[in-house]
């Protein structure tokens, strides 16, 4: 996934309409495809209906995407349940290796030295004492088979496995009231999620694919692995987590995708 594919906006999102408007019109909401409402699809002539304008015209149509995106973001925060389970999978399906995506060319991976590498804590947590590779691998795993769906509409079943999230950050005392869970990648790529996804029973901090030790370029020591949340969301060489009640822009985000992208 290339982020040419998406000119950064021009703008923020405008002010959104409150919970009450979504309360009010829940019957029209729920008769709504939940795959239409992740996908937040436009046409082309409708655009131009909505917005009053020539498609050509870059800042208002700019404009009018991110309050869309913006308003996808609510709904799907809305609609989400944090304890319905994604459908699994068997072995036999799984995808070896696993596929690669990245904003960059996997010739343009660099390689993260185990060795060295910690994973780095702060904001909303008790206990910020980094964590190696090793200290993370003696922690008890979870395995999920499921489907990886990326925003291009290419998918594929993986088999990964590593420490539940929301285990890891009880463990090192997290604010589990907080409102986001930030991840910053050695590749100076940053992602985050809702706290409800975090705690969701099949998010996992993924140390392992297929059984085997995740390798590069497929995201070594650690990556996010979470069921609810379209491929980009699943952060790949986190270096460290950040537990806050302030929103920060993502990389994909600055790009125009929905911030949620969940289901």
């Amino acid at each position: 996934m290339s982020p040419h594919k998406h000119p950064p906006s021009l703008f923020r999102p405008q002010a959104l309409p409150n919970r009450s408007v979504l309360t009010e019109n829940k019957k029209l909401i729920d008769t709504v495809s939940r795959r239409n409402v992740l996908r937040g699809t436009l046409s082309l002539g409708a655009l131009t209906l909505l917005s009053g304008c020539d498609v050509t015209e870059e800042a208002p149509v700019q404009s009018f995407l991110r309050t869309v995106s913006a308003w996808n973001d609510r709904v799907q925060g809305v609609l989400f349940r944090p304890d319905h389970l994604a459908p699994t999978f068997s072995p036999a399906q799984v995808v070896k290796p696993p596929r690669f995506n990245a904003y960059y060319p996997i010739e343009e991976v660099k390689p993260v030295d185990g060795a060295t590498w910690q994973l780095e804590l702060a904001g909303r947590i008790a206990n910020k004492q980094p964590w190696t590779a090793q200290q993370i691998y003696q922690l008890p795993e979870q395995e999920l088979i499921i489907r990886h769906i990326c925003v291009e509409g290419w998918d594929y079943i993986g088999q990964w496995s590593g420490p539940n999230l929301k285990n890891f950050l009880q463990r090192i005392g997290a604010d589990l009231a907080a409102k986001y869970v930030y991840f910053h990648c050695n590749d100076d790529f940053t992602e985050s999620i809702d706290m409800a996804a975090a705690l969701h029973p099949q998010t996992i901090l993924a140390t392992k694919y297929a059984g085997d030790i995740i390798t590069d370029p497929f995201g070594f020591p650690l990556r996010l692995r979470t069921s609810t949340k379209l491929g980009y969301k699943n952060a790949k060489w986190i270096r460290a987590i950040e537990v806050s009640n302030t929103f920060t822009e993502t990389f994909w985000s600055k790009q125009g995708e929905n911030w949620f992208a969940g289901i």
